[in-house]
């Protein structure tokens, strides 16, 4: 994408939060809505997102990262899984999903009776904050259109979003994830099923049960799309 249209993006992503803050502002309360910018026609690919992103120096995180943690897994996935940002070992691997709560999203992964190579796998920060802090909203605002880029190039039936940043950039809403998990939203059409971070369940294990309950209404969604 040449870096006309990817300013204009980055700006219009800017200006649906500022409107959206706005009516809040005013009293209309919190918009659950997909106000993310419209997928773009299919035809672009994982691999010229990717060429484009480059060795990105788009934002202070450049200084201080090891690897650019793009993606990982299946080009056409049914099932695409949003994150975060990249941890320590994702930073120093460049793949996202690799350190332990990576370990315990491959076992929840494999309890659904799915491999890494079957679904797609990525971040919407694709560098890692220090010290693993929350991302800042100029960093969100930054990274976001390439991941806007890559649901484009997959065009996944599903998206599981995995933790509040994830689910709170897609949905473009400042809800608390304990209202919006378990059940179905939609970003641009596609269903989204908001739920838990790994790294939440690894500090707080009772959660697993509720992720597990939101995975089978995934795994129920796949079911019934095959026919």
């Amino acid at each position: 994408m040449p870096d006309r249209l990817l300013n204009e993006l980055r700006e219009a992503l800017g200006a649906a939060r500022s409107h959206l803050e706005y009516e809040r502002d005013l009293g209309f309360g919190e918009v659950t809505l997909s106000a993310a910018p419209p997928l773009p026609v299919a035809g672009g690919t994982l691999d010229e997102v990717r060429a484009h992103l480059g060795d990105c120096r788009r934002c202070p995180l450049c200084e201080t990262r090891k690897s650019l943690v793009f993606g990982v897994g299946n080009p056409a996935a049914r099932l695409v899984l949003v994150g975060e940002a990249p941890g320590r070992e994702e930073d120093e691997r460049g793949e996202p999903f690799v350190g332990e709560a990576g370990r315990l999203l491959d076992r929840i992964l494999l309890a659904m009776g799915l491999q890494r190579d079957q679904v797609y796998i990525c971040n919407v920060l694709k560098c890692r904050p220090p010290n693993n802090r929350d991302p800042e909203p100029e960093e969100v605002t930054t990274c976001e259109p390439f991941l806007v880029q890559q649901l484009a190039a997959i065009r996944p039936e599903m998206i599981v979003a995995l933790g509040r940043f994830a689910i709170q950039t897609l949905l473009q809403t400042k809800v608390p994830i304990s209202k919006l998990r378990g059940t179905w939203q939609s970003y641009q059409g596609i269903p989204l099923m908001p739920t838990y971070h790994p790294a939440y369940l690894l500090r707080n294990p009772l959660g697993k049960r509720e992720v597990w309950a939101d995975m089978r209404l995934v795994m129920q969604r796949l079911r019934e799309s095959d026919g």
